[in-house]
């Protein structure tokens, strides 16, 4: 078998068969159960600052993590070492490891009627990610810098432009049957000006485009102008004094809040306790305006499969979509086999899985269905609030759901966006924020796998001077 295994390497064949050996290689070292991840990729990043590169990066990687059941007691190790005498290592490690790890009684494979995989065709990889020879990728990263540098004389530095691409394979095999495996693409180009107001305060933002495939990235001036625009309307930042009122969170930050209802939906956190969400299952958790999915089997209106689409998770179950919460009612748990198991109930197919380690659970698609308001019609409805465009350091309490987090924005008087606003806190209690929540925009667009369009919410404090 390790003769099979180092001529497999010299020769180049499938990633597949090399999964499958591994798994029949600790079978017979006396797993009664094994699995086993691999993955390689290639990506590329380089970042430009002032118009000259200052970090560029290009590498290849391929690595294999192996785990194994000895009954009820488990065991993971990883490799980057695919040699015969490197992955009879890993084997013997792994098994020596499950001897001495205690019994679990919810631990194992799923069951081998679950295991499936999309058929069709997802379109997850496109080879034009790296149709830029290096050159062109260094001036992609140039041209936005140089296009948000161009847009006003108070942009006077710049934190820098990139451009990065990469695209991966993933092969999961486990003893119960399972063998899939799929590729992946990614290009992104952003920029990150400084601008600097007339008492010399300095402020900075940014802005990127993303895509599965360079044909849908946006330009590059694009990106830069959009950067250049935020930056800008940041200068003049003041506080405003301690206040309740209104709170419009922009996209780019109203997805971190759907993030953490996933986080506090986790079975994990669920089964420890360890969650607001805990015992709420079939509640009304949020307004009745609030439905959020979590697909990963999604299509963008490109046609591309989205940033969180696979065929399928962690433990080779087929991807699905799965309502968290219908017109505020808390529909599931997000759950991987593990914590299903301790909960009594089902996976939600949803297991995440890195090369070492046990599966954790992970979201695909996960986004708040769009309303039917534009964004200018939710703060032309404010007459005194805050349009928030960033949060700054962690502030979210799953056990009890108390949230409070730096911001940054622009203040909203009499339906209009006026002067911009930082050195903020805004503080609130996620099951009262979700249950407030006013107005929903109908600009949902995915920039990556969490999305939420626009989002008003009543009644949260505001602390500052």
């Amino acid at each position: 078998m390790m003769e099979a295994v180092l001529t497999r390497e010299m020769t180049g064949l499938e990633l597949e068969s090399l999964a499958t050996d591994v798994v029949k290689l600790a079978m017979k070292a006396g797993a009664s159960d094994a699995e086993v991840v691999v993955r390689e990729g290639d990506e590329f990043s380089v970042n430009v600052r002032m118009g000259e590169v200052e970090t560029l990066k290009e590498s290849g990687s391929r690595a294999l993590g192996l785990r194994v059941f000895m009954g009820k007691r488990s065991a993971s190790t990883s490799t980057s070492d695919l040699t015969g005498e490197g992955i009879q290592r890993l084997v013997d490690g792994a098994l020596a490891l499950a001897k001495v790890t205690e019994e679990d009684a919810f631990a194992g494979l799923p069951d081998a009627d679950e295991f499936g995989a999309i058929s069709d065709d997802l379109h997850l990889y496109f080879d034009d990610v790296y149709s830029l020879e290096g050159p062109q990728r260094i001036e992609w990263a140039r041209r936005a810098e140089a296009a948000a540098m161009a847009a006003d004389p108070r942009i006077t530095n710049s934190a820098g432009g990139s451009f990065e691409a990469s695209t991966g394979r993933k092969v999961l095999a486990n003893s119960r049957g399972f063998l899939g495996g799929f590729r992946n693409s990614y290009a992104g180009v952003s920029a990150a000006p400084i601008a600097v107001d007339a008492n010399g305060h300095m402020q900075r933002d940014g802005w990127w485009s993303s895509a599965r495939c360079f044909a849908h990235l946006e330009s590059p001036e694009s990106v830069g102008q959009e950067a250049a625009r935020r930056t800008l309307r940041r200068l003049g930042a003041r506080r405003v004094a301690t206040q309740q009122a209104p709170i419009v969170f922009a996209p780019e930050v109203a997805r971190t809040l759907i993030g953490s209802i996933f986080d506090a939906a986790s079975g994990d956190a669920i089964w420890r306790h360890a969650s607001f969400l805990a015992g709420k299952m079939g509640e009304m958790i949020a307004a009745p305006e609030i439905t959020i999915i979590d697909d990963n089997t999604m299509l963008l209106p490109s046609g591309v499969g989205g940033f969180g689409t696979s065929p399928f998770d962690g433990e080779g179950l087929p991807s699905r979509r799965t309502v968290v919460v219908e017109r505020g009612v808390l529909c599931n748990y997000m759950l991987n086999t593990y914590a299903a198991r301790k909960l009594g109930m089902r996976s939600t197919h949803n297991a995440s899985r890195g090369l070492a380690g046990t599966p954790g659970i992970g979201c695909g698609n996960l986004y708040v269905e769009p309303g039917a308001q534009t964004q200018e019609e939710i703060i032309g409805g404010v007459n005194a609030g805050f349009y928030v465009t960033s949060l700054m350091g962690p502030g979210t309490n799953l056990v009890t759901g108390d949230y409070s987090r730096g911001a940054a924005g622009l203040w909203i008087e009499k339906g209009e966006l006026t002067y911009a606003v930082e050195e903020v806190t805004i503080a609130g209690n996620l099951a009262e924020m979700f249950s407030h929540v006013s107005a929903i925009g109908n600009d949902l667009v995915f920039r990556s796998s969490i999305a939420s369009p626009t989002l008003r919410i009543e009644g949260m404090t505001i602390a500052g001077s």
